[in-house]
């Protein structure tokens, strides 16, 4: 069966079309074969009759010559009958067996009719010149008398039918799905955190409600979308002034050199809690896709974390230039190698290469690993794993986070083991062309 509603719409109205035009096609053969087999053995009824009273009232020396003119003028031939004649009888089929019973009734049951006599095909009918002559004929038609042709006109008329009906099928199941599509569409841009164009609101009364029910729905959660990142912008802003003062407060006021670098750097995750809170919650549709050479994002990416002292082992093969969300990349990029840095322990590696259409980044520790139960787990919010990949501390965003720029880019996220022991956590992303 085709997947897209399109196309099984038209499949079933096209099948019901075309049942219904062999149906109709076969009803009207079976109604029109009698009064055919009627006209035709009601022909030949006439042929024999006027052949019979032609020959009654000729003189014997002048049958000749009216034979040859039934013959030329007509297409008749007479011929008289044997004993030994060889003959093919026509076809069982319900239109002969309906010619039979004509002639039968017209001519007498003593009627003969074959397809062909001592192998000369034709529509051979047997008579006798008046009622108990031992003399039999056989007067020959043209065998396209006793076939039955289907008329030309009705099948070119009931092709033209068939054609108009799959024409307007094809219209109704378009009219059907291209809104269910379009709809598809806005709902899974808007999965994505897009904000897609309203759907026009026309068309069947049921398909406007539906149609105005989604857009409604879709101003609602992007209304949500902004109000939520105003209150959060605002919290960060309000929490983020008083966290400064506390670290001048604690840098100038307290005297003891371990106790103020412990109040500095509980301020400072702080402050790293509440940017991944806001890294989370910002509307990643607010960046514009654009062309990006993604070798040399994941470079500049590598060697500013190489610079800062990160150690981080690259290895980046060509890559298309594709359309991308490159600050939200590269965050989703650091969220995972910041993560590496926190559970893998050491030998992180970067690298990226083209694999089935797709580009995968791929951040590989050799750190405790991920039990395959708990992948999709630690994609959602606030979650973190209750094992050795927990002995740090965080808010359980960083994977989340990069979930959501997957998703944005219409790729994934893969959470798989490490042959050599740990996890390859990997960012796909489809190469479109």
């Amino acid at each position: 069966m085709p997947r897209t509603l399109l196309a099984r719409t038209f499949l079933l109205l096209a099948l019901l079309v075309l049942l219904t035009t062999v149906a109709w096609l076969s009803l009207f053969r079976y109604i029109e074969a009698e009064p055919r087999a009627r006209e035709t053995a009601q022909l030949a009824t006439s042929a024999v009759n006027l052949v019979r009273a032609s020959l009654l009232a000729a003189a014997p020396d002048k049958r000749r010559r009216l034979f040859e003119e039934l013959s030329s003028r007509e297409g008749i031939r007479l011929l008289p009958a044997e004993a030994d004649d060889r003959l093919l009888p026509m076809p069982d089929t319900r239109f002969q067996r309906l010619i039979r019973r004509e002639l039968a009734a017209g001519l007498g049951q003593q009627t003969r009719v074959a397809a062909s006599v001592n192998e000369v095909g034709g529509f051979w009918v047997s008579f006798r010149l008046y009622e108990g002559d031992e003399d039999e004929f056989w007067l020959v038609l043209p065998r396209e008398r006793a076939a039955r042709n289907f008329a030309g006109h009705w099948l070119t008329w009931g092709l033209l039918a068939l054609a108009l009906a799959l024409i307007v099928a094809w219209l109704i199941a378009s009219r059907i799905s291209r809104p269910l599509q379009a709809m598809a569409e806005a709902a899974a841009a808007v999965g994505r955190g897009l904000r897609p164009e309203p759907l026009p609101e026309n068309g069947a009364e049921e398909m406007r409600r539906l149609a105005g029910a989604f857009n409604a729905m879709a101003s609602s959660l992007d209304r949500h979308e902004r109000d939520r990142s105003e209150v959060l912008a605002g919290i960060s802003h309000d929490l983020r002034t008083p966290l400064t003062r506390l670290r001048l407060e604690a840098e100038m006021s307290i005297a003891d050199e371990t106790a103020r670098q412990g109040v500095v750097a509980d301020i400072e995750e702080m402050e790293g809690v509440i940017s991944q809170f806001m890294d989370y919650a910002r509307s990643e549709s607010g960046e514009a896709p654009a062309l990006t050479d993604l070798a040399v994002l994941l470079t500049d990416l590598a060697e500013r974390r190489i610079a800062a002292g990160q150690p981080l082992a690259v290895a980046i093969s060509s890559l298309p230039a594709q359309e991308v969300r490159a600050k939200s990349l590269a965050r989703a990029v650091n969220n995972l190698i910041e993560n590496a840095t926190r559970y893998g322990g050491g030998n992180i590696r970067l690298t990226a290469q083209v694999a089935n259409d797709e580009v995968h980044i791929d951040v590989i520790d050799n750190g405790p690993g991920i039990p395959p139960a708990e992948v999709e787990r630690l994609k959602r919010p606030f979650t973190r794993l209750e094992t050795a990949r927990s002995n740090a501390g965080g808010t359980g965003l960083g994977l989340a986070i990069v979930d959501r720029v997957a998703r944005l880019h219409d790729g994934r996220l893969d959470l798989l083991a490490n042959p050599g022991g740990g996890l390859i956590a990997r960012l796909v992303l489809p190469i479109r062309r």
